[in-house]
């Protein structure tokens, strides 16, 4: 028996939240360092800023891995290509529906719980993933290649919405 498997990485584009970010990292270290001009006792507290600055642009470089294999996918979130960390787990049996996020079938859907695990280029076709885990319903945004698509597709034919 062969295992169907794909992995697929997807680079996320900086939203105005993360640049937002940014901006104001940069400002409160410039001002804090002109600050130091006027009082030199400060100094430490550019030295912290800056440290601060350069530990949260490597946590704003963001990948997600999706993987699947035999009706397991795992959504892995990767910060500056070395730390990562598992954000999304499930099992086809969890599955309620996938579908492109703007399929008319999702609105009854609108109230749960949304997890976006996209690129946020707008150029990929992204996909609503509901599940309900223990009463919760979640929908996950993410953008699978036809393989992952094609993998839920012969796992759970009716819960799978392709165009």
């Amino acid at each position: 028996m062969s295992d169907y498997y794909t992995e697929q990485l997807v680079k996320k584009k900086p939203d105005m939240k993360d640049m937002m970010t940014k901006a104001i990292l940069i400002a409160v270290t410039i001002v804090s360092i002109l600050a130091v001009l006027y009082y030199p006792i400060i100094i430490l507290v550019p030295v912290l800023l800056i440290g601060l600055d350069i530990f949260m642009f490597h946590r704003l470089k963001v990948e997600y891995e999706y993987l699947y294999v035999n009706g397991d996918l795992d959504i892995d979130k990767i910060m500056n290509k070395s730390k990562r960390k598992r954000v999304f787990s499930m099992n086809v049996s969890d599955l309620e529906m996938l579908a492109p996020a703007d399929a008319v079938e999702l609105r009854q859907y609108q109230n749960a719980k949304v997890y976006d695990y996209s690129s946020g280029t707008g150029l990929a076709r992204v996909y609503a993933l509901i599940t309900a885990n223990q009463g919760e319903v979640k929908k996950i945004l993410f953008e699978p290649n036809e393989t992952i698509v094609e993998g839920f597709f012969l796992m759970a034919p009716r819960k799978v919405i392709r165009k």
